[in-house]
């Protein structure tokens, strides 16, 4: 994978950018608003653009998905980054699982497992931090964080 290198731009938002394998610089400037633009720079002249795609927030995360956002997830997922003993997780709810339908609170989660529930993915918006009356819904991802034995009972609650 090549390198991607980031430059914040002091109120627009944060260039990602990296070199192709063949040479071609390409970069994504996500502004703050959820907008992002897709540029490909020009091989002579590494200031001008050759090409730029606007895309609104509802265009990038379809652009995203299609390129694989989704894979790189669950990658990061599998690895298990691992902090101070710490392990992060995506689970993913499905159409049969126990817990689709269910809120935090009501499933008991961090009381039943010590894992923490920190963020769901979802296809309409993702959800940083939900609160004890998140329901859980087919199709979601849930990000937890815990030990290892504590994630290891919380993939078995939401398995069918």
């Amino acid at each position: 994978m090549a390198e991607v290198r980031e430059t914040k731009l002091p109120g627009v938002g944060v260039r990602h950018e990296f070199t192709a394998h063949d040479g071609t610089v390409v970069g994504v400037v996500e502004h703050h608003d959820g907008r992002s633009d897709v540029v490909v720079y020009d091989a002579d002249d590494p200031d001008r653009s050759r090409s730029m795609l606007h895309l609104d927030p509802d265009d990038t995360r379809t652009l995203a998905t299609l390129l694989g956002a989704r894979q790189l997830t669950e990658h990061v997922g599998e690895v298990q980054a691992q902090i101070e003993g710490l392990v992060f997780e995506w689970i993913d709810v499905t159409d049969d699982s126990p817990l689709a339908g269910v809120t935090i609170a009501d499933a008991a989660l961090r009381t039943r497992t010590g894992a923490s529930i920190v963020a769901v993915l979802r296809d309409v918006g993702n959800v940083p931090a939900p609160d004890p009356t998140f329901e859980f819904a087919a199709g979601d991802t849930a990000v937890a964080v815990g030990t290892s034995d504590g994630l290891s009972m919380l993939r078995a609650l939401f398995a069918p």
